[in-house]
């Protein structure tokens, strides 16, 4: 068995690698670390691994156990703290908060108002949606795992911009339910504030937005503008990214929907739907994609994922499981709730 540890595994998408580590075939979970729940029972924490996790949590991992993988899944600016550790003793990372997302240190000042303290590892990071970078991830020592809106919205684009069938500018209308903010609660995540109405939030100024671009810019080879508005649902789980691209030439819906088709052939965790759909994916690592052709030369790409999932913890341990040589699928192969 591969031997895995969690640093940071006190919220919800270390609860939720947890869920999904605690029934892997191939890997077993064998230390989680929380410095506020030091010393208590993970289980009291997350009360549905009980009987499941028979862990407490640590204040740190101790380095002189021989861990095959840690996920680390700590605040942004916190991971370059204790990744290059990792990193140096040949232990394999996936990092799941925004550390290691930007490839340039220049832009992820810009946007997370912080000063990149490990830019060597940047330079090496893995950037991890599998279906578009499996080849660089599996010969990875780190891999930044990607935030749930660009691997939602990227999913469902990637295809056009691969082939250059569509002209560089994107409109992408997002809304994504309240766990994706947090554990800790908010004004806006305040059950009376959100509970019944969608609310818009950091309109061109959210962080999503440069690694929207930035991974559209690598798949398309080329300049892209991104206009990106996410809303708040008053779901708990699940996104859906709504986007809006022109066509530069005449293309059918079936000729599109073939595009898809190839560009998606052996990728279990994407699929094309009529009709993509929140609740066939929440609880699931997959992502739908559906599509229409909207008068001469508009595209309209819908996707969906649940973003602790697909759009997290379970994508992180889909990215292990290349790291490690293990099937992609391994513990991760079952439906989502439907309902």
């Amino acid at each position: 068995m591969v031997t895995a540890a969690i640093i940071g595994g006190s919220g919800y998408t270390g609860g939720e690698l947890a869920r999904l580590l605690c029934r892997h075939p191939k890997i077993t979970l064998e230390a989680m670390t929380s410095r506020r729940l030091a010393g208590s029972k993970v289980s009291d924490e997350h009360s549905y691994l009980e009987g499941f996790v028979d862990l407490k949590y640590q204040q740190a991992i101790d380095l002189k156990e021989r861990y095959d993988i840690v996920f680390v899944a700590a605040p942004h600016g916190a991971s370059m703290e204790v990744v290059p550790s990792l990193v140096e003793r040949g232990i394999k990372v996936v990092d799941l908060s925004g550390d290691y997302r930007l490839s340039d240190p220049n832009v992820y000042t810009k946007w997370y108002g912080l000063e990149h303290k490990d830019v060597k590892n940047l330079d090496n990071a893995a950037y991890g949606i599998p279906e578009l970078f499996k080849d660089r991830i599996a010969k990875a020592t780190l891999v930044a795992n990607p935030g749930c809106y660009p691997t939602c919205t990227c999913l469902g684009l990637a295809p056009l911009f691969s082939k250059s069938v569509v002209e560089d500018k994107v409109i992408v209308d997002a809304k994504s339910g309240t766990s994706g903010a947090g554990m800790e609660p908010t004004k806006m995540t305040h059950h009376p504030t959100c509970a019944s109405q969608i609310i818009p939030y950091k309109v061109g100024t959210h962080r999503h937005s440069p690694e929207i671009q930035m991974v559209l810019e690598r798949v398309a080879k080329a300049p892209i503008e991104v206009v990106f508005t996410p809303h708040l649902m008053p779901i708990v789980r699940g996104m859906l990214c709504t986007s809006y691209v022109r066509l530069k030439k005449d293309m059918d819906k079936a000729s599109l929907l073939k595009l898809y088709s190839d560009f998606y052939s052996g990728k279990r965790f994407v699929r094309m739907v009529s009709s993509p759909s929140i609740s066939a994916v929440v609880g699931s690592n997959f992502c739908e994609i559906g599509l229409e052709l909207v008068g001469a030369n508009t595209v309209v790409v819908m996707s969906t994922l649940d973003n602790l999932v697909k759009g997290a913890s379970g994508q992180a341990i889909q990215n292990a499981n290349i790291m490690l040589g293990l099937p992609e699928t391994a513990g991760l192969d079952f439906p989502g709730l439907g309902v």
